[in-house]
Order: C-alpha cells, then structure tokens, then sequence
C-alpha cells in the first residue's frame, strides 16, 4: 500500500503525520509526505520520502493581524476587525501552498490512498486521482457532538445547540481559503465544479468518508457518540530515533538535581517574548523549582541563566517529559506529549485554536490546576500553579493514570489498521 500524506502548519500540526509515516513503513508499506520545506529535517531521520511545500505558516504568523487572532480569538468588535483583516493575507499564503500541492498530484500518481490535514484540501488531490481521501482531525471540532459545543465558537450555546455549532468550522475553512481552493480547484487541478466541494466528512459521491482523529478519547465527555466511520485512534506521537543523544549540558542538568519543570509554549509567536521569558524566570524562583525551558519560535526570550533555569531550543518531548517533575504548556501540539508522559500539568492556552478547550479538559480531568491564559500570565499565578502542580499527589496520580490509559492505545499503529482495512494490504511488518 502507498499512502501519500499531506500536511502543512507548525511543528504541532506536522508531527503527527511524520508518526503515521513511520508507523506505515514499519508496518510494510510505503509513505510519502508532502510537509513545509522548514519541517523536513524533524521527517529525514525516519527515511521517508518527502515533497517540500513553501513554509507558509511561518508568514502568517508573522502578520500583526494573527497575532491579534492567537490572542483574542476574534473576541468583540477588534476581534471581528482582525478577522477581516486577517482574510486576504490568509487567502495569499494558501494559495502558495496549493500551488505546491498541484505538483504532489504527479508525485502520489500511483498511491492507493490520500490522507491529509482535515483544514487542506488533500481531498481535492485525491479526486484528481481517482483514489479514496481520508480526513484527519487532530482537534476535536470537525465533527459535530453532542457532548460539547465546536471549541472555537466564539458564543456561550445551550446545551441542545452543541451539534449545530459545528458549522462553525466549516465556515472558517470557507471563509480563510474558500476562494483560494474554489479557483484552484477549477484553473489548476481542472476538475468539474462539486456541490460542497469543502465538505470535508463526505466523498465525491456524497457519502461518508473514512476520518481519522489522530487525539485520545480519553480527553474527551462521556456521550460523544461520533458516528461508525470516525475512528478516535490515540495521539499520534513521533518517536524519538535511536540516533538522537541529549546534549552534555541537558543531562548534566538533569543530574544535578531534583527533577526540574518542562516550561515551553511550542511554535507560537508571543507578542512580547522578553515579558514571558522575564516571567517564566521570575515564577521559576518564587516556586523554588528547576526548569527546562524550551524557547520554541520565540514565544519565551531567555532570561539570565541560572543554576535554576536550563533554555533549550528543542528536546524530543518522549525523552524529556517524562522526566520531568511537572509539564508547563500552552496546549497546542505539546498536549499529546504532555498526556502521554502522565505528569502533572500547568495550561497556559494562547486564545485561539484547540488551546483553551484542551486547558479546560485538563483542569476537569483533574490533572492541572485551573488554567492560566497567556493574556494573564503573572510570575506570581504561574508560580502558585507550579507549586500547586508538582506537590499535589492528586494530581499525579490522575495524570499517571491519564498517561497509562492513553499509552495503552493504538495511536498511529491503530490508524495504520484502518487504512489497510480500505486496501486489503495488509503486509508482514518489517524485522
């Protein structure tokens, strides 16, 4: 079986995919990525076959008007502004990126199988080529629910609104790349003008598609009820190769001491870097603990060193989180790392995205304190939580648990099931 793969955003929205190509090889099969040119270093080890897309991503999260976005998710009238604002340069960078993607069409000629990003139109490649697209959701609001409203709607609902709520996320694709795609679909790919051509839960026939949530179930309410053709398969996590060794100064860290907090707030850009990194550093010294600091794409700016504090650029999180005392993150992509090492967490959700859904879950879940939004952050609640998060044996024990249960699953191995159920390939994995 060849499965062409495709995806395109941050490390958070790459990973994951890099783990279901590895997993499919491992399984017998053949993989071939298309990712941003910028993430092809983190796929190279695990010797998949790629094809470079321009890193768009890293454009638009450079426009002012994004930042506003990760910030206020489009809250009150500055919020709606942004959003106008935010259209046409959004439109620009996607249609970048479906320029590269037209090539992949001639790459994936002969793959049984498309799978790609739910929010890119890979499904419109895999019509091109007369083979089945399957969606992957890696956030919880692309199929509708009962159990909960879509986590972006920026309104409170009833509860008997939740399922009509995610039409919420279907707009938001039509109203960021709809026209991009429309023309792209009919002047590059050529293809016959389709009814819904977003629709991303049905097949060019009008049936259901295969969709694949690449999360856990256990993040989620009792009752969400999804439908036979969605499969909630676990986080999909990447690995970590056998070649890859922790730098002398990581480990000497390690060592020197009690087990230390993980602080790192992923691929997001913050609006004032050294004001967080002045605040991380400050919080780290009134809880009295040891971190390791990830300093991501510029969301922390490194303080003074200390014999407290360790910055790091990027550690492989199955290495490190699970050595760690505590887990401070803005749960974006870091959740499935953070959930999967069963430590205790601190949420610090940036506005926007999956973020502030997944902080309050894991506040419910019983396994970090209440969350701390980014446009709140203080030295002194971050420290207060990092006290709260690496004392309490409560949580602990829940994130423990949370982390055997969700280890337990099938992740990218269960996913790899599923699509050879589609092809009836079902090789003898490797030795």
């Amino acid at each position: 079986m060849k499965v062409l793969i495709l995806t395109h955003g941050s490390r958070g929205d790459v990973q994951p995919f890099a783990a279901l190509a590895t997993a499919l090889q491992a399984a017998g099969h053949k993989a071939i990525v298309g990712l941003p040119a910028s993430m092809a270093s983190l796929v190279e080890p695990y010797g998949v076959d790629l094809i470079r897309y321009r890193d768009v991503a890293s454009k638009l999260v450079n426009y002012p008007e994004f930042q506003e976005m990760a910030d206020n998710n489009f809250r009150g009238l500055r919020g709606k502004k942004t959003a106008v604002q935010l259209r046409p340069k959004y439109n620009d960078v996607i249609a970048e990126l479906l320029e590269d993607m037209a090539e992949t069409a001639a790459q994936g000629a002969d793959a049984d199988l498309v799978v790609h990003n739910v929010a890119l139109a890979g499904h419109e490649v895999a019509e091109l080529l007369g083979i089945p697209a399957v969606p992957v959701g890696l956030q919880p609001f692309w199929v509708p629910t009962k159990a909960f409203p879509e986590p972006r709607f920026p309104f409170p609902l009833p509860p008997q609104l939740n399922k009509a709520s995610y039409w919420w996320a279907r707009f938001m694709l039509e109203y960021y790349e709809g026209s991009s795609v429309r023309k792209w679909r009919k002047e590059t790919l050529r293809l016959p003008r389709r009814w819904q051509h977003r629709d991303y839960l049905r097949n060019p026939k009008g049936g259901p598609v295969t969709m694949l949530q690449g999360f856990t179930r256990y993040v989620l309410p009792e009752g969400t009820n999804y439908p036979g053709w969605v499969h909630t398969t676990g986080f999909w996590n990447l690995p970590t190769t056998s070649e890859w060794a922790p730098p002398q100064d990581l480990s000497d860290f390690l060592a020197a001491g009690e087990p230390p907090v993980y602080i790192g707030f992923g691929s997001n850009i913050g609006r004032n870097a050294a004001r967080t990194g002045h605040i991380v550093a400050e919080a780290v010294r009134l809880a009295k603990v040891r971190a390791v600091v990830a300093t991501g794409w510029g969301s922390i700016r490194p303080a003074a060193e200390n014999e407290q504090v360790l910055y790091v650029d990027q550690v492989p999180h199955d290495w490190l989180l699970p050595k760690m005392a505590a887990v401070v993150h803005h749960c974006g992509g870091t959740i499935s790392a953070a959930v999967v090492a069963g430590r205790p967490q601190v949420v610090c959700p940036f506005g926007f995205s999956d973020m502030p859904y997944y902080a309050d879950r894991m506040h419910v879940l019983g396994v970090a304190p209440p969350p701390l939004p980014q446009r709140a952050l203080t030295a002194e609640n971050l420290s207060e939580a990092l006290r709260q998060a690496v004392s309490s044996r409560s949580m602990a024990t829940r994130a423990h648990e949370l982390g055997r249960l969700t280890r337990a699953e099938g992740g990218a191995a269960a996913a790899v099931e599923i699509l050879e159920s589609l092809t009836g390939d079902s090789p003898t994995p490797r030795e």
